[in-house]
């Protein structure tokens, strides 16, 4: 099985969006029992609370099952349980390295690396721009699923 988690900084906007819509391609292409996808935030800001309104209006606009998800903090052991830590931004890799103590192992990626990008998805909770949050964060995707399977 293949263990995913991706991160943002508060783990409402773009790692529920990412991991929302990998979940939905997996499902979609019938290879849901390879893969325990979930996400995790770099702050302690929004632990508990449920994925942001605008990531919600965008993933039912685009017929993205929304699941039920709270955000919760990445921590240490989460770099021992998931094969790849996904951050959006440059700014999550760094506190990902922070608080994984490192990327020893080579499981830290920023989303748009796997289509050959190395530019951040921009915060949509900064922006308002939940549409081209959903373009990055899809692209990402369909490159990291087309690398996986």
């Amino acid at each position: 099985m293949i263990k995913i988690l991706f991160i943002c900084h508060g783990n409402v906007c773009r790692s529920t969006m990412a991991q929302f819509v990998f979940q939905d391609m997996v499902n979609q292409c019938g290879r849901q029992s390879e893969f325990h996808i979930d996400s995790a935030a770099t702050s302690r800001e929004e632990i508990g609370n449920g994925p942001h309104y605008g990531t919600v209006r965008k993933l039912k606009e685009e017929r993205v099952p929304v699941l039920h998800h709270r955000a919760r903090q990445m921590t240490r052991q989460d770099y021992d349980r998931y094969d790849y830590l996904i951050g959006m931004d440059s700014a999550n890799i760094r506190n990902m390295n922070r608080i994984s103590g490192g990327d020893s192992e080579g499981r830290i990626y920023k989303l748009l690396e796997f289509a050959g990008e190395e530019r951040d998805i921009a915060d949509p909770w900064y922006t308002g721009n939940f549409d081209r949050t959903y373009e990055d964060v899809t692209k990402g995707c369909r490159a990291l699923l087309k690398k996986l399977i």
